[in-house]
């Protein structure tokens, strides 16, 4: 059979051996005799699958101690407005870099208004007058914010952010597009989330990487199914979590680590 290859917008091209890995699983997960979505997500083989995905992000990204990973459904934007229900308090500030960018701003513009503070949601910087074709530079993040919202490639436009800025205040990044694709350092930054149909998996999962220190901050109430501790707390697994998109991406993960982990990939991605 012809190999085909999707270049349209939407779900990246996943490795061989992480889609054959999931064929098989999907006829007999773990020698259960069960296919992988009809498993219990309380059975002790898909607890081993969740604890290896997430020491796996924990391992090829260094990620240190004091944060939590977590994987949940709902895709990236639903993100926009999971992080300001649970770090707006009084102030966010937002680089406004495309259209992701723009409309977890707009997330964030409403969260702010249903809290009282409408216009305390703001672009700090934003590259809107030339269609989003650059990143802003020279502005200046005030000290301030509740928090300071990035989103690190722009798909659309086809610019990205490959550094980790120092913030003075808790960064908070969208690396949909780019995660996994080179050296993260997590340390400078309080909550990075996206998507995995970009880089790690298929849609339908995303991942958020937390450190402890960012939550518990905000006054006003957080839905149960919105805030990040439920999800810290149960492990993911506060409800049935999509357990064939982890599935997918922990095959996915279990490559990049085989090839020889993000640095790797990265200096692949440099010479392509």
């Amino acid at each position: 059979m012809k190999k085909a290859y999707n270049f349209f917008a939407g779900p990246c091209v996943l490795p061989e051996e992480a889609i054959n890995s999931t064929i098989d699983a999907l006829k007999d997960f773990a020698g259960t005799g069960i296919p992988l979505i009809s498993i219990s997500h309380r059975s002790k083989e898909w607890e081993g699958v969740m604890n290896e995905c997430r020491a796996l992000w924990k391992e090829l990204l260094q990620i240190p101690d004091n944060y939590h990973v977590v994987f949940l459904g709902g895709g990236a934007s639903l993100q926009f407005l999971y992080v300001a229900m649970n770090l707006f308090e009084n102030k966010a500030g937002y680089l406004e870099t495309g259209v992701w960018a723009k409309k977890a701003l707009k997330e964030a513009q409403g969260i702010a208004k249903s809290r009282g503070k409408e216009g305390a949601a703001f672009a700090v910087a934003s590259s809107a007058d030339k269609t989003y074709c650059y990143i802003p530079k020279g502005y200046e993040i005030p000290t301030d914010l509740d928090y300071f919202h990035i989103t690190t490639n722009n798909t659309i436009y086809g610019t990205e952010i490959k550094y980790d800025m120092d913030c003075p205040v808790t960064l908070v990044a969208d690396m949909s597009s780019d995660i996994m694709s080179r050296p993260v350092d997590v340390s400078k930054y309080g909550l990075i989330y996206g998507g995995a149909q970009k880089n790690v998996g298929p849609a339908g999962v995303i991942f958020a990487i937390i450190r402890d220190d960012v939550l518990g901050k905000v006054s006003s109430y957080i839905p149960t199914m919105l805030d990040y501790r439920t999800h810290i707390e149960k492990e993911s697994m506060f409800n049935t979590p999509p357990v064939f998109a982890i599935y997918v991406m922990t095959q996915t993960l279990k490559w990049l680590k085989g090839i020889g982990g993000v640095e790797a990939i990265n200096k692949i991605n440099i010479t392509c």
